[in-house]
């Protein structure tokens, strides 16, 4: 997507406050915590910029305008495998072995949809034929909100809600981008629904990793 309204932008900041207030409340226990935050977001501000440039970018080679699109263009389908990768990444690189992928996933629905509140404002991510496109993937973040809290209130699947988030949102925009006005120019699919698919496929495979690796630790449980 591409935005350069104001709004958009103080929806972006918001999302990014929001992301560090929290955090800062987890890290009172461990001053690594911010960092792995910063990496996440660092990753995801990258992953945001290399899927837009992936998807589109490429197309405006030609057009008089293309710095200042390519500066500004960015997608939500990269950041988040982005931002999976930079938390990835600091963890390693600080030796910090705990999960952090439930409280990330709780994080994720409020400023997405504050950021697309933002491209309502900017006119950007139109659907085809007048389909509802911003509006329709901002009542996605709030289900998706709403079944997080309640996995975590019931305890259910601890470990592995940031996993079964990617998987929900890369099926989902997989599917949605049918509806959106976006180039389909990579093998009749647009660049977001590659990346979208590859998002679901690695996620699944690290849930079916961390669930092998939960029964491995149980009691009397092991490799077959």
């Amino acid at each position: 997507m591409v935005a350069g309204s104001p709004v958009y932008l103080v929806m972006i900041v918001v999302g990014v406050l929001l992301g560090a207030i929290y955090w800062w409340f987890q890290a009172r226990d461990d001053a690594r915590i911010p960092m792995i935050y910063l990496g996440g977001l660092v990753g995801a501000f990258l992953g945001a910029k290399l899927a837009y440039l992936i998807a589109e970018g490429w197309l405006d080679a030609a057009s008089p305008d293309r710095w200042a699109l390519w500066l500004s263009g960015k997608s939500i389908t990269g950041a988040l495998p982005g931002g999976w990768a930079g938390v990835e990444i600091a963890k390693q690189r600080m030796g910090y072995r705990a999960v952090t992928g439930d409280r990330f996933a709780l994080l994720l629905p409020v400023p997405l949809a504050l950021g697309r509140i933002g491209c309502l404002d900017a006119g950007c991510c139109r659907g085809l034929g007048g389909w509802p496109a911003v509006p329709v993937e901002i009542g996605f973040q709030l289900v998706a909100l709403v079944g997080l809290l309640f996995l975590r209130q019931r305890k259910w699947l601890p470990g592995q809600h940031f996993h079964i988030y990617l998987m929900a949102y890369g099926l989902f925009r997989f599917f949605h981008e049918f509806l959106r006005a976006t180039p389909k120019a990579l093998g009749g699919l647009s660049g977001y629904q590659w990346v979208s698919l590859a998002t679901a496929l690695g996620a699944a495979i690290a849930f079916r990793q961390r669930a092998m690796s939960s029964i491995s630790l149980r009691p009397g449980g092991g490799a077959t």
